[in-house]
């Protein structure tokens, strides 16, 4: 018998697709991928040296539950140098990914009932986390024509007695939208007045283009930082997303809550990969440019392609690598299977019928949009437009 709590949840939409896209590849099929949210940049080469001289020293045992202690140094000095937040050794937890750092949270913070109010369009776990902890997911609703911002005062209505915590996510997934310091200003006096803890995912923090400035929202004052879980990882912005090291800095007794959750399940992340992150945060950052270069040279081209395809439009992400295109202007066409009804239709549609895989805009709790990433070759975006377009030509 399965359990309720494992019956709430669905599977992730993003994996299924980015499944169901490499069975296709198995079986001899040409599919173009802008499914998952990975970087098609190799991991720099001081820090699989660093994982190399790791192995050679034999530090391949158990490591403390939470991180060893040269990690989390380094974790505090990025946070001090980047983001000018200082946080002691017992303020931060390792964890094997920034997806676990946020189970962790919420395993440690919500009790049965305990509401947590998530912005859509969201990240497709942020609820589904929340439901596996007995929490309520309570949705901010956010608009297109206000560039996805939030809108403090909804997210005021929305607080009841049983809100616990506020998520952000910024630069978004899957909008790219990036908070300036006054929406974070505001969302901060609401968590200090109500007594909120935010969870602020800040994963995609180095990924930001045109000018714009990243602002951890514990930056902002003592009092808001008191409150704040920041989470953040090395997968996008140092290319290792398999390396699964992702980190939480926040208040010491929630981080000790979490270290003990960790260790009776986990226990602590990959300690190869952990020597490797210390050089990942220690080490030069010169690899970083070229990549955002050419994600922005990527951005900019498949923003204006989709922009000057029939049916669709779509906003000029501020960061990450994903565009959120509006595809309200094709719904209620018909296929070879019947009408296009939803988002999750088209995406099946152009799976099926252009052999390019993408994610619905429901998964992220907005229909009629889709999810492209971005991180992939310049010439599989050409491609994937080309085939995007001959397949809604085709559409009646």
């Amino acid at each position: 018998m399965i359990s309720e709590r494992a019956n709430r949840v669905k599977p992730s939409p993003t994996l299924t697709m980015d499944t169901k896209a490499k069975e296709m590849k198995a079986a001899g099929i040409d599919v173009i991928s802008f499914g998952v949210g990975e970087p098609d940049f190799d991991t720099p080469g001081h820090i699989k040296e660093a994982a190399v001289r790791a192995l050679r020293e034999g530090k391949t045992k158990y490591t403390a539950a939470a991180g060893i202690p040269e990690l989390k140094e380094a974790i505090a000095a990025k946070l001090l140098r980047d983001n000018g937040l200082t946080y002691k050794p017992t303020e931060i937890i390792v964890s094997c990914g920034a997806k676990h750092s946020l189970y962790n949270i919420f395993q440690a913070i919500l009790s049965p009932g305990d509401e947590v109010i998530i912005p859509a369009p969201y990240w497709v776990s942020y609820p589904a986390q929340v439901l596996l902890n007995d929490g309520v997911p309570v949705i901010a609703d956010t608009r297109e024509e206000d560039g996805f911002n939030l809108d403090p005062s909804d997210l005021g209505s929305l607080i009841t007695e049983r809100t616990r915590a506020i998520i952000l996510n910024y630069p978004s997934n899957p909008t790219g939208l990036a908070y300036d310091r006054k929406t974070l200003e505001a969302v901060g006096e609401l968590a200090v007045k109500h007594n909120l803890h935010i969870v602020s995912d800040e994963v995609y923090e180095k990924l930001l283009y045109d000018g714009a400035e990243h602002i951890s929202i514990a930056s902002i004052s003592e009092e808001i930082k008191k409150r704040t879980l920041l989470v953040n990882g090395i997968s996008k912005s140092h290319a290792m997303t398999g390396w699964r090291i992702g980190y939480t800095a926040g208040p010491e007794d929630i981080i000790k809550a979490m270290t003990k959750i960790q260790g009776q399940s986990t226990s602590n992340p990959n300690s190869i990969a952990q020597w490797a992150a210390v050089e990942a945060l220690n080490g030069p950052e010169d690899f970083l440019e070229p990549m955002l270069r050419e994600f922005d040279r990527r951005r900019k081209y498949l923003v204006t392609e989709l922009n000057a395809t029939e049916g669709i439009t779509c906003m000029m992400p501020r960061g990450a690598f994903y565009a959120f295109p509006n595809v309200s202007g094709i719904l209620g066409r018909k296929g070879p299977d019947g009408e296009i009804k939803d988002s999750s239709d088209l995406a099946m549609y152009l799976l099926e019928e252009a052999r390019v895989a993408l994610v619905p805009g429901s998964a992220f709790g907005k229909e009629g949009f889709l999810r492209i990433s971005y991180a992939t070759s310049m010439e599989n975006i050409e491609e994937g437009i080309r085939r995007i377009r001959g397949a809604l030509e085709r559409l009646q």
